[in-house]
């Protein structure tokens, strides 16, 4: 059954909890995956993994199936929004509800940084972004910081500066005439963005400077943003290309220790950088 037809189904009888054993689970509750033996590659890689249950959907013959999003998913909000690639269903006999004591997620802080990875994978250098935000997540992130791969979806990061973030940190390809691999901090001029060009939209890219000028025309509160850029040596040629750069490669892990290090002194409402 796909995603779609899963969708459809949304709309059939809700179900606010399911017993399984001797055990209740509703929406919210921390479940681990047991997917039955013979399954596909998915099934194995989710195995034994924690994972929130997002609803309890009923099919066409009143079977309730358990759609969960992964806890540890860097793109759990996704799953929460019903987002495809986030979300899984499972059958009540693959999860196992976990002891009460911890069957309930610790209560989230609210974020107070965006860290927004940007870039297209498939221009060469460009793509430094999403892999600073890919090592950046095997790091231990401090409490109130929200890590994410934005990619080339300009409209989704606009929506996220909604949010009212005390600080967002681009991370990006930033060319400006030094030598490849150089890594910088700059903090843009919020209050000329105005004075920025701006270009039509598109769904399927990504303008940084764009981006910001249409979340502030959106009331966005954009309290203070600043870019951890890396000069490229390539962005792909005609035909484009995978894969970074050598020297920008080695600046990944430099770009990630620059982050954690202005992160915290945000956090801890130092200016100074």
């Amino acid at each position: 059954m796909n995603e779609w037809e899963w969708q459809v189904l949304e709309d059939k009888t809700p179900v606010d909890r399911l017993i399984i054993g001797d055990s209740e689970i509703k929406v919210g509750d921390r479940v681990q995956l047991r997917p039955r033996k013979g399954g596909d590659v998915l099934d194995i890689a989710l195995a034994g993994q924690t994972a929130l249950v997002e609803s309890l959907q009923q099919d066409y013959e009143g079977k309730v199936h358990v759609c969960v999003v992964i806890e540890n998913d860097p793109g759990r909000d996704l799953g929460l929004l019903r987002q495809p690639g986030h979300r899984f269903f499972f059958d009540a006999d693959e999860v196992e509800p976990l002891p009460p004591e911890e069957a309930h997620p610790k209560p989230v802080q609210q974020a107070r940084i965006l860290v927004a990875g940007i870039g297209n994978i498939f221009l060469g250098d460009d793509g430094f972004g999403v892999e600073v935000v890919r090592r950046l997540s095997m790091n231990e992130i401090p409490a109130g910081v929200r890590v994410a791969d934005f990619g080339i979806r300009g409209l989704d990061l606009i929506y996220a500066l909604q949010d009212g973030y005390e600080a967002t940190i681009l991370v990006d390809a930033y060319p400006h005439g030094q030598p490849a691999g150089t890594v910088s901090l700059v903090e843009p001029d919020l209050e000329r963005l105005e004075d920025f060009q701006p270009e039509v939209m598109d769904a399927h890219g990504m303008n940084p400077l764009n981006v910001l000028r249409t979340a502030k025309a959106m009331n966005a509160k954009l309290n203070k943003v600043l870019l951890v850029g890396c000069e490229p040596a390539t962005l792909g040629g005609e035909e484009g290309h995978m894969g970074l750069s050598e020297p920008v490669q080695a600046a990944v892990e430099e770009a990630v220790k620059l982050i954690l290090s202005s992160a915290k002194k945000l956090l801890q409402g130092d200016s100074d950088r």
